[in-house]
């Protein structure tokens, strides 16, 4: 009843009384048990499969009709990733598609495809198939801790044993990003002492203003690497997860065009593991009278294997 009324955009109690309208009008009881633990009965049973079919025909057949030059595209993505890595690329599908709106929608949880439904819903893979849902792998998550520039030439860390002690930011809705990246670089977790914001895009403008060293997604400071903003003096490594983009089965040639896109984009991403050595950040290195010098590590389409 819940997940009725969450996809329905209703309250429990409205589904529950629909439920009750329907088997008055069978004549039929189509659910027993407790109220917080129904089950389906005989009848309901018979009819779950004719109803299932009946309604996706009727989706599939509105999706066709809809699926015409100049109609919206709803996507759902975390926000920081849709501030920091799809907005700053989305003018390309723009000109690309003009006739195609798409229709952003921040979340902070992952997100159903099925229940909820967008159009594409990108986020985390969580090792779940579906035979109704058509997954498209994007790239893999890698972690690495990232600072400004002129911390960075006053912390000089060279290695993860010059973590502990340091202002090291946190992110209430990541709670495990310190602790896993140090799992995967096989070092023990550093204690973080400096501030806890709510978003990472919080923690990762934190990190830009020089309030401490933040552990972040290398596709979310690719364009701050890039631009000189922020280092990343140990690296990157591979956190396991793996960024997705999701669609319902029913083919659409917005949604197709979309995905095949971003899975575009995601391939020319460059390499993390391709970088240019750590520069010199000594402060006679970080003078902006010396045009050229110090360059905190660039990683672009000069210096990757693949172009950005």
């Amino acid at each position: 009843m819940t997940a009725a009324a969450d996809e329905l955009a209703v309250t429990p109690g409205a589904i529950s009384r629909q439920v009750r309208q329907l088997e008055d009008a069978l004549g039929v009881a189509l659910f027993e048990g407790t109220k917080h633990s129904p089950a389906l009965t005989d009848a309901g049973r018979l009819l779950l499969p004719a109803i299932s079919v009946a309604l996706d025909q009727i989706e599939t057949a509105v999706r066709a009709v809809a699926d015409e030059p100049g109609s919206t595209l709803d996507v759902s993505c975390f926000s920081t990733f849709t501030m920091r890595w799809l907005i700053p690329r989305l003018y390309e599908f723009n000109a690309a598609y003009p006739d195609i709106d798409v229709r952003l929608s921040a979340a902070e949880r992952a997100v159903d495809v099925e229940r909820e439904r967008y159009d594409v819903v990108i986020t985390m893979d969580d090792g779940q198939p579906s035979e109704r849902v058509l997954t498209h792998t994007l790239f893999p998550e890698w972690l690495g801790p990232v600072l400004s520039p002129g911390l960075a030439a006053k912390l000089r860390l060279d290695t993860p044993a010059d973590l502990p002690g340091k202002l090291l930011l946190r992110t209430r809705t990541r709670q495990d990003a310190w602790p896993l990246w140090a799992q995967r670089m096989g070092s023990q977790p550093p204690k973080a002492s400096g501030q806890e914001f709510e978003h990472y895009y919080f923690t990762l403008q934190a990190a830009v203003g020089g309030l401490g060293v933040c552990v972040a997604p290398w596709h979310l400071v690719i364009d701050d690497l890039q631009s000189g903003r922020l280092v990343a003096p140990l690296g990157f490594g591979d956190s396991g997860n793996r960024y997705v983009a999701k669609q319902r089965l029913q083919r659409s040639s917005k949604v197709d065009r979309f995905c095949a896109w971003l899975m575009r984009r995601a391939t020319e991403m460059p390499d993390p593991t391709v970088l240019a050595p750590p520069p010199d950040l000594t402060p006679a290195a970080l003078d902006p009278a010396k045009p050229g010098e110090g360059t905190p590590y660039p990683v672009g389409p000069e210096q990757s294997a693949k172009p950005c």
